[in-house]
């Protein structure tokens, strides 16, 4: 093996003291610090068939290109998924919520709470009778009214339009009924009521069979620049005339309806990672004009229910992270998370590195310094007079010693230390047995041994001082 292979070796095995230490700190880094973003996720939805859960199994449906599973499960709608969300063990990360339900929640619960933006708007539809004379909801006191359900979605954006109009909802007229959905509906086209609200897509089959019943038309919220002042999380939407069904003609007129928006919320157990992904999922969902909503329209960043996530704010403003645009999502999430903390990393590691000089230079050292403890305990018996019964055991092990010696291996640049090793060996070997034979009466043996001492100084003193 060339003998910089061999230095490289033995400097590697002088610091196998920093992998585990480098080990343990990639290990907190990427598992602790930042752990790699789940390619799975549970929504709360709506009710089958309805507006949030048709946009759910579109959004499942998209991110399966992506290798993502997205679990869905029913529920009643806005406010069950808030109360999935706030509890954890409920198993829920993501949520459709209609934009003003955060005026239900207490601060506490909102600070639980993030948003990825709004998805598509939730029009409201108020079907009337066609021959009902109204132009306001104070107008309607008089009729037979379906309101909505009080834990419903209709019901939630009902209630504050009621209260802008000064309407208590603990006093409400005693022809006004809790019906929504399907009952509402059905009930509607009977004659059994006169007006009802609905909430949902213009597209939801719902609608579009209220729609098509020519005994119906839908009601102008004429005052909507004075709810959007009242209530920031509504918008107000331009409907034309026949835009629900040209045969019909409904609405009959062009008229202006209000809208809340469907949020995209989740909760601590998102993984902030997976935020554009889902973000453009829902882009490529809403990606087709409809009824109401042009291309490109959602997501949107506003309204903001609950404070935006950092990585949401920066899709709605960039798009999607460089990387993302070019190589698969779960690659470049890693990739653009990892780099930013590998920052602290070298921070962290730098005394590291720098220290590692040091010792390493201290344990290759060592391989040499710890003989001369030993060369140091003979040396004061000597001195002492106490080896002349030791004599031949302290020469045989010096003589061991240095066999010994002959296998140690140090790099290059240290050899000039392990070379005077071997003469203060050496040396101490001779002075024993110079010491030896003046024991035992060879005076002219211990000066010729005494004469290779002096060389062997010499040769130390010019080795030292070339």
């Amino acid at each position: 093996m060339p003998r910089f292979l061999q230095d490289l070796w033995i400097m590697l095995r002088a610091n196998l003291w920093l992998v585990p230490i480098l080990g343990g700190l990639v290990a907190a880094l990427f598992y602790f610090v930042a752990p790699p973003p789940p390619m799975h996720a549970t929504m709360s939805t709506g009710g089958a068939g309805g507006g949030y859960d048709l946009f759910a199994q579109k959004l499942k449906q998209e991110l399966a290109k992506d290798g993502f599973t997205l679990h869905l499960v029913n529920s009643t709608g806005s406010r069950e998924n808030t109360r999935r969300l706030l509890d954890s063990n409920e198993g829920v990360q993501i949520a459709l919520i209609q934009s003003g339900q955060e005026n239900e929640l207490s601060d506490k619960q909102r600070k639980k709470l993030h948003s990825l933006g709004a998805a598509f708007l939730e029009p409201v539809w108020l079907f009337t009778r066609r021959d009902l004379a109204v132009d306001t909801l104070l107008d309607l006191k008089n009729y037979r009214l379906a309101i909505g359900s009080s834990t419903g979605g209709t019901r939630m954006i009902v209630g504050p339009l009621l209260e802008a109009n000064d309407i208590e909802l603990t006093n409400l007229p005693e022809q006004w009924t809790t019906q929504s959905g399907t009952r509402a509906a059905e009930a509607l086209v009977k004659g059994e009521l006169d007006a009802a609200f609905f909430i949902g897509p213009a597209e939801q089959p719902l609608i579009q069979q209220l729609a098509a019943n020519p005994e119906l038309d839908l009601m102008n919220f004429g005052r909507s620049a004075a709810y959007q002042a009242r209530l920031p999380f509504i918008r107000a939407i331009p409907i034309g005339e026949g835009l629900l069904n040209l045969g019909n003609d409904t609405p009959s007129k062009d008229l202006t309806t209000l809208a809340p928006s469907a949020v995209l919320a989740v909760n601590e157990d998102f993984h902030p990672a997976l935020t554009p992904l889902f973000l453009e999922a829902t882009k490529q969902i809403t990606k087709q004009t409809s009824l109401i909503d042009s291309a490109n329209d959602f997501p949107q960043a506003a309204p903001e229910s609950f404070p935006l996530l950092d990585e949401a704010a920066y899709y709605h403003k960039n798009g999607l992270p460089l990387l993302q645009r070019y190589v698969p999502f779960i690659i470049a999430s890693l990739a653009d998370r990892y780099i930013i903390l590998v920052i602290p990393l070298l921070v962290v590691l730098f005394p590291l590195f720098k220290v590692a000089g040091p010792i390493y230079r201290w344990r290759i050292r060592a391989r040499i310094y710890r003989w001369y403890k030993y060369l140091r305990e003979v040396d004061k018996r000597f001195l002492n007079h106490t080896l002349p019964e030791r004599v031949d055991e302290e020469i045989e092990k010096l003589e061991s010693l240095q066999e010994e010696l002959s296998k140690v291996e140090v790099p290059l640049s240290y050899s000039n230390e392990l070379y005077e090793l071997h003469l203060h060996v050496r040396y101490v070997i001779r002075r024993l047995q110079a010491y030896k034979a003046e024991i035992n009466g060879d005076l002219e043996q211990s000066q010729r041994i005494n004469q290779d001492m002096d060389q062997l100084a010499a040769d130390a003193v010019q080795h030292n001082h070339p």
